[in-house]
């Protein structure tokens, strides 16, 4: 048996056959191809001790074998691993095997003497089929309440909403797939931010590598992504890597797909339908293993129609498509954003960590942020830095309208279309728990700080003092003047 090293992540081939000649064409048609983690195997009695300790996604199957055969070992697979694509081989070519084989539960069938189109063609559907299957068990257990498996990956992105909190568990649930990625927004969403948790979330042992194309001409579009032979036009004075090689193993994002040209267009398929590329003025055949990522606020339908992008790249790039919703689809971000940004702007002029007011914090949530995450950044940035009292009013937001007609739209109903206080009393609530609910929300929001928390209620602090002297007072023990 012959085992390659292999990564938690990589998509990974199990070949069981007697044949060590054949087990050895096989691996080299697939390596060919750019599989490259493969694990072979002649004793057919080790397989379950194999699909236990390894990271398969596909297993390659001889139907007769001395020992254990396929036939024996099928059933037995099937019902250990479902989600397993099981292909068999089988050098019968007869339609009643085949179809047993299939009833049984196993994916496909190859016949001896080996086609390598069909094996390497079958092989990479498996991938496929094994992909969506996993993916669409971890949104499952998603949808029964499990959380992240690893939130550390998310951890660069401020966000509390629901939709994002999905987008992340989608990301979790491709961490294994290393098809390309097209993520779509408007500008200012934090696609970039998004692009980093694929890559962190799906272990590559590479760089993530980031190029703007908006503005590549073909030429430079071509020795930037592959880089250039030495001699290769005037200049080239030396060979030059390409950024597709520096993203070796790992990932290479593409922002502003959108604007490249027809002619680059050309050539990035290519480079995605077959992992290869040539330098600019070689005629060396190179292997990418980098995995894209691409990303465009760009209307695509609008493309097509005026030619400006092929369809059959789009379908490329987005065999996984994202879509990152506008900061005013999800208010409930604009606050602990607002407040991370004030305070590490703070930080950075050696300032106090200014405080927001009730006026303010009720006009950035209703405010609509065109420019998304980035224009909030740059409103907090100029808000922080002309403050002088440490408390940020609406004057340090200039151009963001007081007013806050949509605000009771965004906090009257939920996604069920039922009123919110549904979700948080199992009757409707009287006024005084309203109030008790409210101030100790304040509380918590002021870390314990009474005039903080009566700024956030909108009542003095000899009001609020009341409504505590009201509740249990072991309750506020802890709460600071």
């Amino acid at each position: 048996m012959s085992k390659p090293a292999q990564t938690k992540q990589a998509q990974g081939v199990l070949l069981v056959d007697d044949d060590d000649g054949f087990l050895e064409e096989a691996r080299r048609t697939l390596h060919s191809q750019g599989i490259t983690n493969i694990t072979t195997l002649q004793d057919s009695s080790k397989v379950f001790q194999e699909l236990s300790e390894g990271a398969h996604s596909v297993l390659i199957l001889d139907w007769v074998m001395p020992g254990l055969s396929g036939a024996d070992l099928l059933p037995e697979i099937v019902r250990q691993y479902p989600y397993l694509p099981v292909i068999i081989l089988t050098g019968v070519a007869d339609l009643e095997n085949v179809v047993n084989c299939i009833k049984q539960g196993a994916y496909d069938y190859i016949t001896k003497p080996l086609d390598a189109n069909r094996l390497v063609s079958i092989v990479q559907k498996a991938f496929t089929t094994e992909e969506l299957a996993s993916q669409n068990k971890k949104l499952t257990g998603y949808l029964q309440g499990q959380p992240l498996e690893d939130p550390e990956c998310f951890s660069d992105i401020i966000s509390c909403s629901e939709r994002m909190q999905s987008l992340f568990k989608i990301i979790e649930a491709m961490r294994h797939s290393r098809q390309p990625v097209l993520i779509t927004g408007e500008t200012g969403v934090g696609k970039e931010l998004i692009a980093k948790a694929i890559h962190r979330s799906s272990g590559l042992r590479g760089p993530m590598v980031t190029v703007n194309v908006a503005g590549l001409d073909d030429n430079m579009f071509s020795d930037s992504l592959f880089g250039h032979k030495k001699g290769a036009f005037t200049g080239a004075t030396e060979s030059r890597e390409g950024l597709i090689e520096k993203a070796k193993d790992g990932t290479l994002f593409l922002d502003e797909i959108g604007e490249i040209s027809v002619q680059s267009q050309v050539k990035l398929l290519r480079l995605i339908q077959q992992n290869e590329y040539y330098r600019v003025g070689s005629d060396v055949l190179q292997k990418s293993s980098a995995r894209i990522i691409a990303a465009s606020n760009a209307n695509f339908e609008a493309l097509f129609e005026s030619g400006a992008f092929r369809q059959d790249l789009y379908y490329r790039i987005s065999a996984h498509s994202l879509h990152v919703p506008a900061l005013r689809e999800r208010r409930e971000d604009i606050l602990p954003l607002a407040e991370h940004y004030a305070a590490r702007i703070a930080l950075e002029l050696k300032k106090v960590i200014p405080r927001f007011s009730r006026e303010v914090r009720k006009s950035l949530r209703c405010y609509d942020f065109h420019g998304n995450v980035r224009e909030l950044i740059n409103k907090i940035n100029n808000a922080v830095t002309n403050n002088r009292s440490g408390i940020l009013q609406p004057e340090d937001f200039p151009g963001v309208s007081t007013g806050c007609g949509g605000l009771n739209n965004m906090i009257r109903r939920i996604g069920s279309n039922q009123f919110v206080l549904h979700g948080i009393f199992s009757e409707f609530p009287t006024y005084e728990e309203l109030e008790l609910l409210l101030t100790e929300e304040a509380i918590e929001e002021a870390k314990g700080n009474r005039s903080a928390a009566a700024e956030l209620l909108g009542v003095s602090r000899p009001t609020l003092q009341k409504k505590l002297d009201q509740c249990d007072g072991r309750k506020w023990s802890g709460t600071k003047s």
